[in-house]
């Protein structure tokens, strides 16, 4: 069967420019018909079935905008790009917030005309269905009216081009939702590049980000790729974004804007091909008027924005979580997935969960770790004591106590200096560490001098990477 040539709608009222594009797209195997104004544009759609749109801004009889709107509501499965003038930003921003793939500065050359045609004829249907992909690439679970409120704009706003920008709590997934775009527009691909701004070394930053050849700094024994040129043909998500120092931004401003990146000691700009994602629990609006994050930056990388609900504000959406969580962790511990009681749901679903998503999964695995039937009750549910069982050593048996007689004594009278929370976990380690060795490395008998049921010791074991055999 011979494959059917690709139909383009060219709207533009430049005749010169329409024959260019076309004489392009021809050498491309792609057909082309062409309009000089907004009201042959809508008869051309009328009558033809379009795999892509591409208009300018200014018609003599109406506007670029207006056809945008037009063809998202009557044809939602046609992509449609806008040409526009370099200057006029705020004009390419209101097409895309209207619905536009991407909008092409003017004069276009050949190399971007053929990049956005390349992009426009591979954009998924508008109608994919995020419950079409397999559960691990679903990623976005839930029931809830603002689940799939977000299920509904992230399909729309994958089929663009445009940078999206992801606010909401810690924990409320904005990395789960990044991939997703990624995976359902047409760059999926190629590479998802995440970055935490926040967790990157400043020193480092601009040789993570650009690369460097080799000499360019001491220590520099290699040429490096940068994330940035990773990301190329992809997506570049950077999460916490506020995060970046004043003259990092200027950088990444260049690299978003001109789509080149010059590694750290080349001569040489390198072109790159990426979508930004970028995310932040801050308030960037107010970090602007602060002085603290550049206005420039802001609105090239806020023309899309999605705002996650925190879980507290979705009690529809923790049964569904919740039991999701149950049935995977107990997949990977190789264990009979036990039920929630009404009781427990009901518990759950009235807790604050400052910690969102990810603070339900934590409970989850915990209760995993206490249940012993096929049940998880409320009293699994809730917050623990710090210590290793519920009863205090003063009154646990002195088999015990035996295996942590010389840890106790070594406990700092001031406060630790790694923090409490790493102290605990490396108490914790050693307690058990101490144990096993005690057992000769039984773990059933482990578990009993340490007064816990052997998936708790499991779970622990997992935690600490001391696992090493199969039961």
């Amino acid at each position: 069967m011979v494959k059917q040539q690709p139909l383009v709608l060219l709207v533009d009222d430049e005749p010169d420019l329409c024959m260019l594009m076309q004489m392009t797209l021809s050498r491309m195997g792609i057909k082309t018909h062409m309009a000089h104004h907004l009201k042959q544009a809508l008869h051309f759609l009328s009558e033809y079935k379009y795999d892509a749109c591409i208009t300018d801004f200014n018609l003599p009889d109406g506007n670029g905008i207006d056809l945008v709107k037009y063809v998202t509501q009557h044809y939602p499965k046609t992509p449609i790009a806008v040409l526009t003038a370099y200057a006029n930003m705020e004009l390419a921003i209101s097409a895309l917030k209207a619905g536009a793939f991407d909008f092409v500065s003017k004069p276009i050359n050949q190399q971007h005309l053929h990049q956005l045609l390349k992009k426009a004829l591979h954009t998924p249907a508008v109608d994919d269905d995020l419950n079409q992909l397999p559960l691990e690439e679903q990623l976005l679970i839930g029931v809830s009216e603002q689940t799939q409120q977000l299920r509904t704009a992230i399909k729309k706003i994958a089929r663009s081009q445009a940078p999206v920008f992801i606010t909401g709590e810690s924990g409320t997934g904005k990395e789960i939702v990044a991939n997703l775009i990624h995976q359902l527009s047409n760059r999926h691909d190629h590479a998802f590049v995440a970055i935490n701004c926040g967790a990157m070394n400043e020193d480092l930053m601009e040789s993570e980000l650009f690369g460097h050849i080799k000499g360019s700094f001491v220590g520099a024994d290699q040429d490096k790729q940068g994330l940035i040129q990773t990301a190329d043909g992809g997506t570049l998500f950077l999460d916490e974004i506020a995060e970046l120092s004043l003259a990092m931004q200027a950088k990444l401003l260049r690299a978003v804007q001109e789509k080149k990146i010059r590694p750290i000691g080349s001569d040489k700009e390198l072109d790159v091909d990426f979508r930004i994602v970028s995310a932040s629990h801050q308030n960037l609006e107010q970090l602007v008027q602060q002085g603290k994050f550049r206005q420039d930056l802001f609105f090239r990388i806020h023309v899309m924005d999605l705002r996650l609900t925190p879980l507290r504000d979705r009690p529809k959406d923790i049964p569904v979580l919740a039991q999701h969580f149950i049935d995977k962790i107990s997949s990977e511990w190789r264990i009979e997935a036990p039920q929630l009681s009404q009781d427990a749901i009901l518990f759950l679903q009235q807790q604050p969960f400052t910690g969102n998503v990810r603070e339900l999964k934590n409970i989850i695995e915990r209760a995993l770790t206490l249940c012993d039937d096929k049940l998880i009750a409320v009293e699994h549910v809730k917050s623990p004591s710090l210590g290793l069982t519920s009863q205090p050593l003063a009154q646990q048996p002195n088999s015990q106590i035996e295996a942590t007689t010389d840890l106790t004594s070594q406990i700092p009278k001031g406060l630790p200096e790694e923090g409490l929370e790493q102290y605990l976990e490396k108490v914790e380690k050693e307690v058990l560490i101490n144990a096993l060795n005690s057992t000769h490395w039984n773990r059933t008998l482990a578990a009993k001098k340490l007064g816990m049921t052997f998936r708790s010791l499991r779970y622990r074991l997992k935690k600490f990477g001391l696992d090493t055999e199969d039961e």
